[in-house]
């Protein structure tokens, strides 16, 4: 049977007091609750009408207002309408306030924003996750970098590496022989970087991934000349669609990242 259902009234995106909502209904497994978000709340006819709508609904409040005035209003707006109301904020901003001597801002969202890198990068690493290695093409418009290669040019490394630093990194597999997606030649070619590496190098990396795999030794995959024209065939269509290239041969991620980091913001400008 469901229950009635929980608003979250908050100044910001609502993010905390539903994390905080959702923990406590966790203790009640068998409980069907919904929980409504209603945020970006910044004055009392936005209030009034939050309150109208649980009215309707027959619910209640938990509100993480941090705006003194508005969270005072709230309360007795709540309290006239005979609607339950839950100050999970109000309490422990009077409490700080007293320990650390000073009146909080006020403001909301400052969580959020002074954790906004940290958001940023959390959002570049999913994006990484997927769209790496061709997944997700006509995704490919959204990415801030796109690295092209053959197989074992470090391309999954390195978009990883970057969305670390906060940037949405795609990338596509070169195939001799089968054509590149269609959406790679409609992105912006300032915002693609190829890769290339020198053949033996490569041949290095694909024997060492064909022991680790259990694969026969001698395969095309490894074939020094089919590896060549691999290559080759990578550097023509870098040519051909005008993309920035780094050579990722005998060199750490960090100094190949910084490369591609500088094609794009130089490219940009």
């Amino acid at each position: 049977m469901r229950n009635s259902p929980v608003y979250i009234i908050s100044g910001g995106a609502g993010a905390s007091g539903e994390q905080l909502t959702r923990t406590a209904l966790a203790q009640f497994p068998e409980a069907d609750v919904d929980v409504v978000v209603i945020g970006h709340v910044e004055s009392t006819a936005q209030i009034d009408d939050a309150i109208a709508q649980v009215i309707a609904a027959k619910g209640s409040i938990v509100h993480t207002l941090v705006n003194a005035e508005l969270r005072d209003y709230l309360t007795q707006r709540a309290r006239m309408e005979n609607v339950s109301a839950i100050d999970a904020m109000g309490p422990l901003l009077t409490h700080l306030a007293l320990r650390l001597h000073r009146q909080p801002l006020g403001q909301p969202g400052l969580f959020r924003k002074l954790r906004e890198d940290y958001y940023k990068r959390i959002a570049a690493i999913e994006f990484a996750v997927d769209h790496d290695d061709g997944k997700r093409p006509q995704d490919l418009h959204l990415a801030e970098v796109v690295l092209v290669g053959v197989s074992r040019a470090g391309k999954t490394p390195l978009s990883m590496y970057l969305a670390t630093q906060g940037w949405k990194a795609a990338n596509i597999p070169l195939v001799k022989g089968l054509a590149p997606p269609q959406e790679l030649f409609e992105v912006d070619p300032r915002r693609v970087v190829g890769l290339t590496i020198e053949p033996g190098q490569l041949i290095m990396h694909r024997r060492t991934r064909q022991e680790r795999l259990g694969t026969p030794a001698k395969t095309a995959y490894t074939s020094p000349e089919a590896i060549f024209e691999e290559v080759e065939y990578a550097r023509d269509l870098f040519r051909q669609a005008q993309f920035a290239v780094v050579n990722v041969t005998d060199r750490p991620i960090e100094e190949t990242a910084a490369d591609v980091i500088a094609h794009i913001i130089g490219r940009a400008r």
